[in-house]
């Protein structure tokens, strides 16, 4: 019997679902339905991999021809390219020149013939090769026509930046790259908006995908260099800044490792941005310990955060500023003091910004953005650094949003560019703002410590908090209690309960298994989403080319602190997470901590997906009634029995049991328990205003701007 060939390719389900122009739902009914689906050629039980081709063809035999948009069609044939391996830069030189064409342009050569077609890119590629760096001379053949039409078709139809991005991601696919991360688009125009006036020279020694080049680009910038260590990274940015940069700019970008091997060893430059690399112990410690560039000291091996720091104040004219994103240890590490120490001495280290989590990759981290300004040999070093500290800002998560979109980022960039403007301008003069931005001097900071964390420094003194401003919070925030209190007291003095009389009542009771083989319910978990599909997740994340919609998911933590569904749940993985109804019953695993166990899903968590750690119950309205069964589905007694485990506890949902009463009396149960939970509700409202209360009484007396009675 004949060996069946290898996959051509490989693709989800999600893809399938582009490839066909259908839902994920509806993927999902052909896989149930039709025995004839193409069975699975690789991944995992829970999340499948397909054979392209055998896809394609069972899709052509049932009539369902390709409905993907242009960009979801470009990343399929670049599936298929038979020069599997061989990179894409020559089509990162396509997409250039395809766009510097007129409009009409890639129309006509899509209606080329396969053989003209190929020839016409070969030549305009060929015209713009002097862009990319480290490009091969292009060789574009018949067996190329389908991604090239398809190339131009994206570029025609969505943009040359969006094709960049998918060949790109495509490409880090392929290098098993890791470790880079796309610059957001509101984080890399508030760092460029920290350079004072208009520099017309910008450098960014680690550019990944180019956006803080494009950031300083966008405000004037002539001259634009870049470097680095991944090929991909440096031809993308090389292609996307010729894009979007003025006409008579100049851009250069090189290849390579910027601490090892400066591609601009004697370029000086009026402003250097950069987002470089974290934790990196091997950044060339030992082969680098008599550089020139440590001008301010030798930086121990954990601390390549402070080599970067050294080589864009090494790049920059007298007087030039450097703006880096830096994670918050480089503030407070000790094998770092020396280092800043010196760089606080002469007055090289200007400002310091703490941004909330969320801004950028890592997501849990809040990072911090490093002002710094080259000194100039004629001028006094400056006697004092700016700290801003916006990392308590209120997010979007902490609201009910997800968290890529937690940061409030017109209120983080005001906060930290006007400080930082009135501070420039005159720093012996500049007001504290409380809470938000202090000016520390030299002095205080040379310490034993030398943490130029803005926490510690903005937090540390309470002497320029308004005592009259922080009175009305106080007393804005008091009334905010009493009111809460009040409510809490009028739900608590509800009785919606009788006595059952000299002892419990008892009943009977069947477990949720048996409720679900009936049909009274049913049961739904997320799936754990597999390795490979968070790898393809990653890496798209990586390309900044992610264009599957990201979907809000409901999680534990939102249910015990009573908050919208703060999840996200990414295209590759929407698929398998069951999607939340108005009437579900969530219940999330007892792991401990404080707050509710289980909730009725309201309109507010309709339509969100059900995150890790929750499980769902959809009762049939008819049987069950969802307050009823949320009672005693979360009972600390029935959570109790139905767990296992000793310090980490597993439910097992089938073992809850629910006792078999009539539909009119679950709804007076439920009606009770709709009333417990409102009065829990309203406790945790009041306990969060209490603590907030406290916070701000607390900080007036021991900060002098409130007295006790009678002083």
């Amino acid at each position: 019997m004949p060996q069946p060939p290898a996959p051509s390719a490989q693709v989800t389900a999600a893809e399938i679902s582009r490839i066909a122009g259908v839902t994920r739902a509806t993927v999902s009914n052909w896989r149930r339905r039709h025995e004839d689906f193409p069975a699975p050629s690789g991944g995992t039980d829970s999340s499948p991999l397909y054979d392209l081709e055998v896809v394609r063809a069972w899709l052509a035999s049932r009539g369902q021809h390709t409905a993907a948009t242009p960009s979801g069609e470009l990343r399929t044939t670049l599936r298929l390219r038979e020069r599997a391996g061989a990179g894409t830069s020559d089509l990162l030189l396509l997409v250039l020149a395809a766009a510097r064409c007129p409009a009409d342009d890639p129309t006509g050569l899509l209606a080329l013939p396969d053989a003209d077609l190929v020839k016409q890119a070969n030549e305009a590629a060929a015209g713009v090769a002097d862009v990319v760096p480290d490009t091969e001379p292009v060789r574009f053949t018949a067996a190329d026509t389908t991604v090239l039409r398809a190339l131009l078709l994206c570029v025609r139809d969505e943009g040359a930046q969006t094709a960049l991005g998918i060949l790109a991601e495509r490409e880090l696919e392929d290098s098993a790259a890791s470790g880079a991360y796309r610059t957001p688009a509101p984080l890399a125009d508030l760092l460029a908006r920290l350079i004072p006036g208009s520099p017309a020279r910008v450098l960014d020694p680690a550019c990944g995908s180019g956006t803080l080049l494009s950031a300083t680009a966008a405000r004037g910038a002539r001259e634009l260099y870049g470097q680095d260590s991944l090929p991909v990274q440096a031809r993308r940015t090389a292609v996307g800044l010729t894009l979007t940069a003025e006409e008579g700019a100049d851009v250069t970008v090189r290849t390579g490792d910027s601490l090892r091997a400066d591609a601009f060893p004697d370029l000086t430059v009026d402003a250097v941005l950069c987002n470089p690399p974290y934790g990196d112990r091997d950044w060339g410690h030992d082969e680098l310990a008599y550089d020139s560039r440590w001008a301010y000291g030798f930086p121990p091996r954990a601390e390549s955060e402070l080599a970067w720091v050294q080589h864009a104040l090494s790049h920059l004219a007298p007087g030039g500023h450097a703006v880096l994103l830096l994670p918050p240890a480089t503030a407070s590490r000790s094998s770092g003091r020396r280092v800043r120490a010196e760089l606080i001495r002469s007055g090289a280290l200007r400002a310091v910004a703490a941004l909330p989590p969320g801004a950028a990759i890592p997501l849990h981290i809040g990072l911090q953005v490093w002002v710094l300004q080259r000194p100039e040999p004629t001028r006094p070093a400056h006697q004092t650094v700016l700290f801003v500290d916006t990392a308590g800002e209120p997010t979007a998560a902490g609201r009910g949003g997800s968290r890529a979109d937690a940061v409030d980022w017109a209120r983080v960039t005001e906060q930290i560019v006007s400080a930082w403007t009135a501070y420039a301008e005159d720093p012996d003069g500049f007001e504290a703002r409380a809470g938000v931005a202090r000016a520390v001097s030299v002095v205080d900071l040379l310490d034993e410590v030398v943490d130029v964390t803005p926490a510690r420094q903005v937090r540390a003194s309470q002497v320029d908090v308004d005592p009259q401003e922080l009175a009305r919070a106080a007393a804005a925030a008091r009334e905010g209690l009493a009111a809460a209190a009040r409510t809490v007291a009028e739900l608590a003095g509800t009785a919606s309960w009788d006595t059952a009389g000299a002892s419990a009542r008892a009943w009977r009771t069947a477990t949720v298994s048996d409720l679900a083989r009936g049909g009274a319910l049913k049961v739904l978990r997320a799936v754990p989403v597999s390795p490979q599909a968070m790898a393809t997740e990653a890496k798209a994340a990586v390309a900044g080319a992610d264009d599957g919609e990201r979907r809000p998911a409901l999680t534990s933590g939102d249910i015990a602190g009573g908050s919208g569904p703060t999840g996200q749940v990414p295209d590759v993985q929407a698929e398998q997470m069951p999607e939340i109804a108005v009437g579900d019953v969530l219940v999330r695993n007892p792991v401990g901590g404080t707050g509710p166990v289980a909730r009725v899903a309201g309109e507010a968590e309709a339509g969100a997906l059900l995150g890790a750690g929750v499980h769902l119950f959809r009762p049939d309205p008819a049987r069950l009634d969802p307050w009823f069964l949320l009672g005693f589905l979360g009972s600390e007694a029935n959570l109790a029995g139905a767990s296992t485990g000793s310090s980490t506890l597993h439910l097992t949902p089938g073992r809850l049991r629910v006792p078999l009463l009539p539909l009119a009396e679950q709804r007076r149960y439920g009606e009770a328990f709709r009333h417990v939970h409102a009065l829990r509700a309203e406790a945790q409202r009041a306990t969060r205003q209490a603590e907030e209360t406290a916070r701000l009484l607390s900080g007036g007396l021991t900060g002098g701007q409130l007295l006790p009675r009678g002083t």
